[in-house]
């Protein structure tokens, strides 16, 4: 493999992880994020970090900008086309509500209702058109969408998962009135009957096209003008790439970008470790990303919401977030109690100790005040010579003011909040899914979170915490080490002893073909393909599926044994003899790239060597802590705690009454006493 480098774009820093073998970091570094422009803090990092442009065969890349989008709605304006009476499904949605006991609430539809459309055309659900579209009817909400200014249409009707074909008229009229819209077709998105879903999940493709296009051919033009004119390929929700040049097509996909990259990145290195089951944990500037690895593979899940009514059906990895990073602001409340985010001071103006103007204490900031962080050595800040840490103490301290407390028990304070809404929500994803979590190790990463991952493996009965060798910038080495990954689905909706024998494997057969044609037309050189095909399953009457692994040539009483092995496997027992449905099937083709799963020996234990400092670091009462340097810890090195491990991308914390050890891969593994 020819030199390589991953960055991750995320919401305060921008990581980069150079290596020329695509396992090993040559360099690594953080630089602060651009938001205004995120191509900008990405050619910031391969500058900072003197990357030769000659030398790089292959750029990948996370990002966040699907992502702010959506949350920030600065996509494109929309306007839907839909089936006579159903221009508000996007507003009915599934009878949910914001509040669980809420009565009242505020929805916020990407598309107003002024802007949605309809058309009196019918395809029933089995695919046959009984009302075909009118064309005069097409010409005149076009003038309609033209009067408004609309960047981008969404065209989705009812059936259309099983015929699209009144979906593909439309949209090529709408092309043929006016060539410079974005038409985004329902089913080249979704071929699955849930039509909330389907038609929200073209809508937020819609939105974002436009946008990402752009941001795309920016990128593209970037690099081109810094030397490199060789493939660059972008991470997406499934843990898969696609290539920038397409990005546009694949907008709804990349919404968790960043996230997926660093999921990807931890299963590897936790089945490395020996450890098929992980909770990994990402906390960064600006959020906390917590997801579950059983048996060395990330948890994919069908759909996600984004917001309230606004769901996002693609296979992705199942990523859990929460607004707690580096950044998050402390503040007391209107009942005089102490919370902790998830409001953020980002990149800028940052926590105050960063001294770009912020003047709300954060996360970081009590970190600092309580000496776990070296001030005289900011990470990630290239403008910057050391830290605030009088500024820091004066912000806490007014807070604390308010508390009643000291600036160290704030500072404690406001980190045993943040700790506590991690746990919780890595228990979440753990014991109230009937998971032991002895039974997992957690992967922490991110910039913030080998400073928090002690206080999480304790509050939850984590027995072991892994810190990879670059846990600052594993989302970054996990666009590196991802494969290129297509997924396919349709809608089946029939009754498992329905199905003909041969019936699925000619639409497994399709929807191979399908996926290897997009690898293909990707462009990307791989080592081995890999195809793995799954139905979308339940008993009669359930509303929820369940995906089960299937293989080509089974018959219905082997696809139903399937079943029983996941349901019982999910849920401790199965209904019986109640019958079953298979909904969709999905198709995955996975194009691998260049890396095997290394093998080495238990290193023999070390003693620690001595120190290169030590200072003053409060762990509930202030001790003399040692620090190490990452890169003197060699494999079978044991370290008590408390001590900090200090290193380019990040700072580590082992607390009071835990050890860490380092293994073979260079990880280190953190064990409470």
């Amino acid at each position: 493999m020819s030199d390589v480098v991953g960055i991750d774009v995320g919401g305060t820093f921008t990581d980069l992880f150079y290596s020329r073998d695509g396992i090993h970091a040559e360099r690594i570094c953080k630089v602060p994020s651009t938001p205004h422009d995120p191509s900008v803090g990405l050619l910031d990092a391969l500058n900072a970090a003197e990357v030769p442009a000659k030398d790089l065969d292959l750029i990948l890349h996370g990002t966040t900008i699907a992502t702010n989008a959506v949350i920030e709605r600065v996509g494109a304006k929309c306007g839907l086309v839909t089936t006579k009476g159903f221009r508000d499904v996007l507003e009915l949605g599934r009878r949910d509500r914001p509040d669980f006991y809420g009565l009242t609430g505020k929805q916020n539809p990407l598309i107003p209702r002024n802007l949605r459309l309809e058309v009196d055309e019918r395809t029933t659900f089995n695919g046959e058109v009984v009302r075909d579209v009118d064309k005069a009817e097409v010409a005149a909400l076009a003038e309609i969408l033209k009067a408004e200014d609309v960047g981008a249409i969404v065209v989705s009707f009812l059936h259309s998962y099983a015929n699209p074909a009144n979906e593909d008229r439309v949209a090529e009229l709408l092309r043929l009135f006016n060539p410079e819209w974005e038409i985004v077709t329902s089913a080249s998105i979704n071929r699955e009957y849930y039509e909330f879903e389907r038609t929200s999940t073209a809508t937020i493709q819609a939105f974002l096209q436009p946008l990402i296009k752009g941001y795309s051919e920016k990128l593209l033009k970037r690099l081109s003008d810094w030397g490199f004119d060789r493939q660059t390929l972008v991470m997406q929700s499934n843990g898969g790439l696609v290539p920038a040049s397409h990005l546009g097509q694949h907008a709804a996909q990349i919404v968790r970008s960043g996230p997926a990259a660093g999921v990807t990145a931890a299963a590897r290195i936790a089945s490395e470790a020996g450890f098929d089951r992980a909770i990994t944990g990402d906390m960064g500037g600006t959020s906390y990303d917590v997801a579950v690895v059983i048996d060395g593979e990330p948890e994919i899940t069908p759909a996600t919401n984004l917001d309230f009514r606004l769901p996002l059906r693609v296979s992705m990895i199942n990523v859990h977030t929460i607004g707690a990073g580096g950044g998050s602001i402390a503040n007391v409340d209107r009942a005089g109690i102490l919370t902790v985010g998830p409001r953020s001071a980002r990149a800028r103006p940052g926590p105050v100790c960063f001294g770009f103007g912020g003047t709300e204490p954060t996360v970081t900031d009590a970190n600092v005040v309580l000496a776990r962080i070296n001030a005289h050595d900011p990470i990630g800040l290239t403008d910057l010579d050391q830290l605030d840490v009088d500024a820091a103490r004066t912000a806490i301290g007014k807070l604390g003011d308010k508390l009643g407390l000291s600036v160290e028990e704030t500072a404690e304070a406001i980190l045993a909040i943040v700790n506590q809404n991690m746990a919780g929500r890595t228990r979440l994803l753990s014991i109230e899914r009937g998971y032991d979590p002895r039974d997992f190790a957690l992967v922490i990463f991110g910039g913030a979170g080998p400073l928090h991952g002690a206080a999480i493996i304790r509050e939850v009965g984590i027995k072991t915490m892994i810190v990879p060798p670059a846990p600052g910038v594993l989302c970054a080495m996990g666009c590196v080490v991802a494969d290129v990954r297509y997924d396919v689905s349709q809608t089946v909706a029939r009754a498992t002893s329905d199905i003909e024998t041969g019936e699925l494997d000619d639409r497994m057969n399709e929807q191979e073909l399908e996926g290897r044609r997009k690898l293909e037309e990707s462009g990307v050189a791989v080592k081995t393909t890999l195809v793995r095909h799954y139905a979308e399953m339940a008993y009669r009457g359930q509303i929820h599926a369940l995906r089960v692994a299937i293989e080509k040539g089974w018959d219905t009483n082997r696809i139903d044994a399937a079943f029983d092995e996941a349901y019982r496997a999910e849920y401790g027992n199965t209904l019986g003899e109640i019958s079953t449905t298979i909904v969709s099937l999905r198709t995955v083709v996975e194009g691998q790239r260049e890396h095997e799963k290394r093998t080495l020996p238990e290193p023999a234990r070390l003693p620690p060597p001595a120190p290169y400092d030590r200072r003053q670091v409060h762990f509930t009462k202030w001790w003399d802590t040692p620090i190490y340097k990452r890169d003197t810890l060699y494999p079978g090195t044991v370290i008590e705690g408390p001590c900090i491990v200090e290193q380019p991308d990040t700072t580590i914390i082992i607390e009071p009454g835990m050890s860490g050890r380092i293994d073979a891969f260079e990880n280190i593994l953190v064990e409470v006493a």
